[in-house]
């Protein structure tokens, strides 16, 4: 996907989980495992999302592979200790398709 889909995706996952009350925290934080595509906070919980685009939801579920969430998990723990955080958190999904958007919150390998 090229950057700019990608920066489209983004911008529409952001819209809808401010929608959903979320606060974001920051866009595209980076460090030497990967990059965490938005950090969002909501009722004192820290949200650490992934955003992937396709043309329907089992394209879209299928890009989260175990490797990129461990990359996730990765960066989240160096925000976290970076920014000396005591906060609860948790890593989320927000889905992008043609038709609609899905926030799936706590996702695990």
């Amino acid at each position: 996907m090229s950057r700019a889909k990608g920066n489209i995706a983004e911008d529409k996952a952001c819209a809808y989980i401010v929608d959903e009350g979320f606060s974001i925290i920051e866009r595209n934080f980076y460090s030497r495992f990967g990059e965490i595509d938005i950090i969002a906070i909501k009722e004192e919980v820290l949200h650490f999302i992934e955003v992937k685009s396709a043309l329907d939801y089992e394209l879209a579920i299928q890009n989260i592979t175990p490797r990129k969430l461990s990359r996730l998990i990765k960066t989240g723990d160096v925000y976290i200790k970076k920014n000396k955080l005591t906060l609860d958190f948790m890593y989320d999904a927000v889905l992008v398709t043609p038709q609609t958007v899905w926030h799936l919150e706590n996702i695990t390998l």
